[in-house]
């Protein structure tokens, strides 16, 4: 049974360094295998308010949701030579794979429910640094580590969700007096 607590912490672990060296490190540069987070995701989820559309779909389509969705069954696959010796490892961690893709999934497709139960992975895609607050379960290791930057609830986010809404709106439409001429339809 010391597989459990065992599993859910190194599946923390693992998805902070993976988020943070692979997805953000190597995942950078245009072209890499893992660039579709950086540079499809995080696009997406800057330019809806946080929302990501793939996630509205399938997670078996060839998108940044289908790339996870295949990372993260690869990743669980690697761990099945342990069931014979570790089963309670093995099931929590392929439970925490699942959790991760949920938790994952809701944040990006409902904005309000991401900021009050993840608000450390809203702010790592819509906080000014994008290359901070890792975890997306839990910020347990961000905060261990050092690189859990707030961001919901500061002067700055209501700044910065202010100049959102204005860029959002659409331009007032010119206003039409009585005496002004009125043009044939």
């Amino acid at each position: 049974m010391i597989g459990i607590p065992l599993a859910w912490a190194y599946g923390h672990v693992a998805e902070w360094a993976i988020h943070r060296w692979v997805l953000h490190g190597a995942g950078k540069k245009r072209g890499a295998p893992f660039s579709f987070h950086f540079h499809e995701h995080h696009r997406a989820s800057r330019t809806n308010n946080f929302v990501d559309p793939v996630y509205q779909g399938s997670p078996f389509q060839w998108n940044a949701a289908g790339k996870e969705t295949l990372a993260l069954g690869l990743l669980t696959l690697a761990h099945i030579p342990l069931v014979p010796i570790a089963p309670w490892f093995t099931a929590t961690l392929f439970a925490s794979g699942v959790q991760y893709y949920r938790v994952h999934k809701r944040s990006h497709l409902d904005t309000d429910w991401a900021r009050e139960h993840v608000p450390w992975h809203y702010d790592h895609h819509m906080g000014p640094d994008q290359d901070a607050n890792w975890g997306v379960r839990s910020d347990w290791v961000d905060r261990l580590m050092g690189t859990r930057m707030e961001y919901v609830g500061t002067e700055k986010e209501a700044k910065d969700r202010r100049r959102r809404e204005r860029r959002a709106q659409p331009a007032p439409a010119p206003e039409v007096t009585p005496d002004a001429p009125r043009r044939a339809a």
